[in-house]
């Protein structure tokens, strides 16, 4: 049998391209899954917190769709981090039918070193690739995702 040549008759559809994709994405997960368990945070808090650390305060109702979550479940997630003494809610000083989630210094505390400790993680595991390879890898994921959401039917 004859070895293929790379870049030689290599599957180039679209259904590879998710296939590859999909399975990069499971292959990374654990990964990510054993960083935030040592923060002994589920996975929704853990996103709920980490984008109050890197966008600040914001409306309840901005959090859910930032971090993938329904109406629901940001509330459900926001009361049991609430309840943690992680995050509380304040009223918007522009508006007050608006409610704001910030951090508490506790959970401030808490999502900065579980973040810096999944950061790390993941580096480990992104090293395999050069800076150019992850900024066209980014850059290409971006276009992919721009467009498939754009063509959603």
């Amino acid at each position: 049998m004859r070895r293929k040549e790379p870049n030689q008759m290599q599957d180039s559809s679209g259904v590879h391209v998710w296939l590859v994709l999909m399975k990069a994405f499971q292959a990374l997960t654990p990964h990510a899954e054993r960083s935030i368990k040592r923060t002994e945070l589920g996975d929704s808090d853990f996103r709920v917190l980490e984008a109050l650390l890197h966008k600040g305060p914001l409306p309840v109702n901005t959090v859910g769709p930032k971090v993938w979550l329904t109406p629901g479940s940001i509330s459900v997630a926001v009361d049991r981090l609430v309840e943690k003494g992680l995050v509380s809610r304040k009223d918007h000083p522009d508006d007050r039918r608006v409610r704001r989630v910030e951090l508490t210094p506790k959970g401030r505390a808490l999502i900065t070193r579980g973040f810096g400790e999944h950061a790390a993680t993941m580096e480990d595991v992104a090293d395999v690739l050069s800076k150019n390879e992850r900024l066209i890898l980014l850059r290409l994921l971006k276009k992919l995702g721009k467009h498939a959401a754009e063509t959603r039917k």
